[in-house]
């Protein structure tokens, strides 16, 4: 057993994983440092402290399960559409958060962060759990090593991201980012769009795109003009609408390139598919007036 120890293949491996945890447990470190920042000082060392625990449990039942959980058909893409939620939540200003019922703030309750931590880490620790069961060469022992490493990196991780936090509050969206990148590398390795995505190559960019503009949305429409927050809603919308003429195209077998169509039909759909979603546009903007007009109304009357 000491052979095994000092053994050069066991401590390459058992460096591998340090480093691992150092890049990956940052992840863990972060979220749970964001959704620990608006609770009361008394309170955040709690939720550190059962975050921690609550992301090494999930890490070592993953580690158990996660070769099942790769095989559940959608779990990929439900995983990273979580994130998306998840990222909206801890970017939502708190005043939205209380007016929005679908995305509530960030975590104001020692209950609400543990759940969200939780579900961040039971998404976010596929990677994890993935990356050190692989350089653990199967070992046991090295995988124990791996999660019990990673606690002190998570625990003084999240004590500085909060510090930081305090000091520069746009760090806040760093971890939003983070959320949104990991969520489309998540919907992207979906088994049941893998092979989609690379034939249709472009369409990793819109939905790059567009999980982004969704996952930070909360952030910068807080701080943009009442003239530019319907850009909000469209930039998502206009992508969206991209998205579905690539899906319904390979559905159909349809040619949705204008320089390789050949048909009268395809020259109309490409028409439609570049200038179709003006009209939408004109009319989301012309409801949105009349509405803000009648709530004005309200207001004076």
């Amino acid at each position: 057993m000491e052979s095994e120890f000092l053994s050069a293949g066991f401590l390459s491996a058992l460096f591998a994983i340090v480093l691992i945890d150092l890049v990956l447990a940052g992840d863990n470190a972060l979220i749970i440092g964001l959704v620990a920042r608006n609770l009361p000082k008394n309170i955040q060392n709690k939720v550190i402290f059962w975050g921690t625990f609550g992301a090494i449990a999930v890490r070592a039942v993953m580690a158990i399960l996660v070769v099942y959980i790769l095989d559940l058909p959608g779990f990929m893409l439900a995983g990273g559409l979580a994130l998306v939620w998840i990222a909206r939540k801890l970017l939502t200003p708190e005043e939205q958060g209380s007016e929005n019922h679908l995305v509530k703030g960030p975590a104001t309750s020692f209950a609400g962060a543990i759940r969200t931590i939780v579900i961040a880490d039971a998404v976010m620790g596929v990677d994890n759990v993935l990356a050190i069961g692989g350089a653990a060469t199967g070992s046991v022992l090295l995988i124990v090593l791996g999660l019990a490493i990673s606690v002190p990196i998570i625990v003084w991780g999240s004590q500085l991201v909060i510090r930081l936090v305090d000091r520069f509050p746009s760090i806040v969206l760093l971890g939003g980012a983070v959320l949104a990148w990991t969520g489309y590398s998540m919907v992207v390795r979906e088994p049941l769009l893998a092979s989609w995505f690379a034939g249709h190559p472009a369409t990793k960019l819109v939905a790059v795109i567009l999980i982004f503009s969704i996952s930070l949305a909360p952030w910068y429409s807080a701080r943009m003009s009442d003239q530019m927050k319907p850009l909000v809603v469209i930039l998502p919308g206009v992508l969206v609408w991209m998205l579905c003429f690539e899906i319904a195209a390979s559905v159909w077998q349809l040619q949705v390139d204008y320089l390789l169509a050949t048909q009268t039909g395809e020259y109309i759909l490409e028409a439609v598919r570049w200038l179709g979603w003006l009209p939408l546009v004109a009319a989301y903007l012309w409801v949105r007036e009349r509405l803000e007009l009648r709530r004005r109304r309200a207001v004076r009357g």
